[in-house]
């Protein structure tokens, strides 16, 4: 089949054809410039916000870096000073240790608290039990201080201060502390018991020095002193030891046995 020749175009349509494709270039060139415009625009609009905000990041960043790397330096310049004053307080010179550990006391956190606790434990070295116990008391009101230290704090105080404490006073300090189970149960335990022996509850006193007496996991030491008392109250606290029954001698050796007497 043959194909049909193709009709060559007039000059109009050629004209047409070429004002059409000079429109398009036109208008593509027109949409680039506005393109181009509009960035421009939005350049010298944002440029310099957007480049404040990433100096002040960078410059967050860098700062928030070499805060945390100061705090660091910090914290092991303290822990080689507490060591220091460890160090001073085994050779039995409570005065410099107390020197050492003062600007460390003076600070905020976990170190100053430990800090606090050692100065305290000076004083008591030193006798002066009645200041060691306005130490201890301070760290115990102390909301900004760990738990564990604050407890610590609570159990020292009552302990130097228990003879010329309330019975109720040194109850209400460390039955939170004497529960079974709890980190300082057995010497929170004992004190609360003598406290409930002041008072005449020895139906509360017996049963929790029976308690710490057969808890294994107390000094041996304290628990010989704790079975002790609630002895003297009338509790039992000894454990039970079940004894070994007798064992008969193996069969084959039972069978073997008369035998040998034949």
């Amino acid at each position: 089949m043959a194909l049909r020749p193709t009709r060559p175009q007039t000059r109009a349509e050629q004209l047409a054809e070429r004002q059409s494709a000079q429109s398009d270039a036109f208008l593509r060139e027109v949409d680039d410039a506005l393109r181009g415009d509009d960035m421009a625009n939005a350049f010298q609009r944002y440029a310099l916000p957007v480049g404040a905000a990433l100096v002040l990041g960078l410059g967050a960043l860098g700062g928030w870096l070499w805060w945390g790397n100061y705090q660091d330096q910090q914290a092991a310049a303290r822990a080689e000073q507490v060591t220091i004053a460890l160090d001073q307080i085994d050779a039995a010179r409570g005065d410099l240790a107390t020197k050492t550990l003062d600007p460390i006391a003076a600070g905020t956190g976990g170190s100053a608290v430990v800090a606090r606790l050692l100065e305290a434990g000076v004083l008591v070295q030193q006798g002066k039990a009645k200041d060691a116990a306005i130490r201890y008391a301070a760290v115990a009101a102390d909301d900004a201080a760990p738990k564990p230290y604050r407890d610590l704090a609570t159990l020292r105080q009552v302990a130097l201060g228990f003879d010329t404490m309330k019975p109720e006073d040194v109850v209400a300090k460390l039955k939170p502390l004497a529960a079974p189970g709890a980190p300082w149960f057995g010497p929170a335990g004992e004190l609360l018991g003598m406290a409930y022996v002041k008072q005449g509850k020895k139906d509360l006193a017996g049963p929790l020095f029976g308690a710490i007496a057969k808890d294994a996991s107390q000094p041996e030491s304290l628990r010989a002193r704790t079975r002790q008392i609630a002895g003297l109250l009338g509790y039992d606290a000894v454990d039970d030891i079940a004894q070994p029954a007798e064992v008969g001698p193996p069969p084959a050796a039972a069978a073997s046995a008369p035998a040998a007497a034949q």
